[in-house]
């Protein structure tokens, strides 16, 4: 069954013309300050004119500064009907693994990265060529290829190799512990390339990782093949739209006991055409 984001919410926002019409939420482990959470509104909120957000209890009012957003029930004012963004989630497969013809993706990360670039642990197996526990991952999903195209993300991309697809770029990727791959590849974690690279974490922070800074390793601007801004700042998107709009978008279960049927869980659960179509393109990868 779909795992619910919005379980463990501290942080909630409503629609304040209308009682009790809940627009989303969060979970605040600390990192979220005040402007983040405005930023984020304006990402999840449509208005024709500005908005107010007040906390209920003590009429605080949000403001543009660095103070940590306390936890609390929030009220959103504004002169304008608020709509909340209809714009496309991307679903994702946890894609720990990959065919061979992304080698050359993970070799580049590994050589580039050497650690993993979220919680700042070093591979100091890595001189013996042992990754057990460290994998590359992309920051926008191979599966979701086609979206890509569509949509001319490879614009982004600057270091073009002959022969290499530009989702396969260095800078649409780094290196990552597995479990934070995990996290990543669900929308639970991300970084704010607009604010000093900040991690932030959007479930519970059972790394102990909100609020550091992605390692600068993977994004020295003297390296051509540093991680993209613009991607980064795409998955920053896609995670406030997973977890903070509505109830948040369901997290699906990828860890399939042996003799289970996938595919019918797939079939019988929410978004079963894109995820069959996703589990489908991500197979035919390592054999096409």
């Amino acid at each position: 069954m779909p795992i619910d984001r919005s379980l463990g919410r501290n942080v909630n926002f409503y629609d304040a013309s209308k009682s009790g019409v809940a627009l989303g939420g969060l979970i605040q482990n600390g990192s979220v300050t005040e402007t983040n959470f405005l930023n984020m509104i304006e990402i999840l909120l449509i208005t024709e004119a500005p908005l107010r957000v007040q906390e209920r209890t003590l009429g605080h009012v949000v403001a543009t500064t660095n103070n940590p957003l306390q936890p609390g029930e929030y009220d959103v004012y504004c002169d304008s009907p608020i709509e909340v963004s209809n714009e496309p989630w991307v679903h994702r497969l946890i894609s720990h693994s990959v065919s061979g013809r992304e080698d050359a993706f993970r070799d580049g990360i590994r050589a580039r990265d050497g650690k993993c670039v979220i919680s700042g642990m070093v591979n100091r197996r890595a001189p013996f060529n042992m990754w057990s526990g460290f994998e590359a991952a992309h920051i926008f999903p191979l599966e979701s290829e086609s979206y890509w195209v569509e949509q001319n993300y490879g614009r982004w991309i600057t270091d073009v190799t002959p022969g290499v697809a530009k989702i396969n770029s260095h800078q649409n990727g780094f290196l990552l512990r597995g479990d934070i791959h995990t996290d990543f590849d669900n929308y639970l974690v991300s970084v704010s390339p607009d604010d000093n690279y900040k991690i932030i974490v959007f479930g519970l922070d059972n790394a102990g990782i909100d609020g550091r800074s992605l390692d600068p390793v993977c994004r020295d601007p003297r390296n051509s093949h540093s991680v993209s801004d613009q991607l980064l700042r795409w998955h920053f998107r896609q995670s406030v739209l997973a977890n903070m709009r509505g109830a948040g978008e369901p997290i699906f279960e990828h860890d399939f006991p042996p003799g289970t049927d996938m595919m019918t869980e797939i079939r019988e659960g929410p978004y079963a055409q894109e995820r069959l179509e996703m589990e489908f393109a991500s197979r035919l990868r390592g054999v096409v």
